[in-house]
């Protein structure tokens, strides 16, 4: 037998036992109890706490791995609170139990900037102003907690419903839209997604980019193509991807391609593996490639902004919703089609003038800072925060 049919097999066999013993029950996200109905949702009146300039944040998400973007995103956001001043609370939510000392360990190791204390949210919300949920889960498990006063609100990343097919979580994830939290929309397209769909409005926090670290450095020579593939995250299109990529080394194979993270399952083209890279890594990385591809079939992947502004050319599959928050002018946009993405990557490493061009890239239009996404975060929450409290104390 061969090892790729005694590797077949061993799957075949794992997954039985998976099927059998009820394992995909630890996929579900969230406690059933903690599951909640928009229409019995009763918001809880503002904090009692003595009110100052300062003001007290918990943020409830699900435990950050190092690598994830959201998390990255969420704290960028805890940070910009912190500069202005107020104080923040990591309120972490894991339906199978929290490792506390571990994801500790994990935040101030990839986050060392930020300054907030990690709890467990099955411990108790505590005393806060304020307390945002960052996802569906997160959300629904805030609006089970309407004991504890304190202004809700919602940082919303992606329109999460579009995370699943028609179904249960599907439904469970529009209706915290529905909760009556204020809504922080992480960009337009989630905005519209959002007042199309349920009827509600959101402030918008724009995008940003890490211009610090993702710029052109210098003409240097480049090569190949890269990609950050996700096979876990659907929505981001690894499947897809790696079919494009054995038709694109099919066609240019003195292109090397560069893989950052898992190789897609459906990719067997010969490829430079980096694993994890840190952003400064993913730069430098993306500096010395020609073009990579920036799939997302939602919300845009910051992956896109952050290759462009290497002066490497992100091909992205055509898409209103993806087309929503991109700025950069030299994104190539493609079908998402194996052929038609193959396609676009060798148009991409084509080009009669690599350098040119990359150096052109790097100098186009910016994205804005995250420092200006978090100021108008701070500025959006602390309104929110300040005129329910005088909502409440005005007779």
């Amino acid at each position: 037998m061969s090892s790729g049919s005694v590797h077949e097999l061993t799957q075949r066999v794992v997954r039985r036992l998976y099927d059998r013993t009820g394992a995909h029950r630890l996929e579900f996200p969230i406690r059933v109890g903690d599951i909640v109905d928009s229409s019995s949702v009763r918001l809880p009146p503002p904090s009692t706490r003595q009110m100052s300039d300062a003001l007290v944040v918990g943020w409830v998400c699900s435990p950050p791995g190092a690598a994830s973007g959201g998390h990255a995103t969420m704290f960028r956001m805890v940070a910009a609170l912190e500069d202005a001043g107020h104080e923040c609370r990591i309120l972490l939510y894991d339906p199978h139990g929290v490792d506390l000392a571990r994801y500790r360990e994990t935040i101030r190791a990839r986050w060392p900037h930020v300054r907030a204390a990690v709890e467990d949210i099955d411990a108790g919300l505590g005393v806060a102003d304020a307390y945002v949920a960052t996802s569906w889960q997160s959300a629904h498990v805030l609006a089970g907690r309407s004991d504890i006063p304190g202004t809700r609100l919602y940082f919303v990343q992606d329109y999460e419903p579009y995370f699943y097919p028609p179904g249960s979580e599907y439904a469970l994830a529009e209706d915290t839209y529905r909760f009556g939290f204020h809504l922080l929309a992480l960009g337009h397209m989630v905005h519209d997604e959002i007042r199309t769909n349920v009827g509600v409005d959101s402030s918008v926090i724009e995008f940003g980019c890490d211009t610090d670290t993702y710029r052109l450095r210098g003409a240097t020579p480049r090569h190949g193509i890269a990609f950050y593939s996700r096979p876990d995250t659907a929505r981001r299109g690894s499947i897809l991807a790696g079919v494009a990529l054995d038709e694109f080394h099919a066609r240019r194979p003195d292109q090397t391609i560069h893989l950052i993270g898992p190789r897609p399952l459906t990719m067997s083209a010969p490829a430079v593996e980096h694993g994890v890279l840190t952003p400064e890594e993913l730069a430098a990385l993306y500096n010395s490639c020609v073009g990579g591809i920036g799939l997302s079939f939602t919300n845009i992947s910051l992956v896109v902004e952050e290759m462009a502004m290497c002066g490497a050319v992100p091909v992205v599959n055509e898409s209103p919703r993806a087309r929503a928050d991109v700025v950069h002018p030299g994104v190539v946009w493609a079908q998402p089609t194996p052929g038609a993405l193959a396609t676009a990557l060798c148009d991409v490493v084509d080009h009669h003038d690599v350098t040119g061009r990359a150096s052109a890239m790097g100098r186009a239009r910016r994205p804005g800072s995250w420092d200006r996404s978090g100021r108008s975060l701070v500025t959006a929450l602390t309104l929110a925060v300040r005129n329910e409290v005088e909502r409440v104390m005005t007779p």
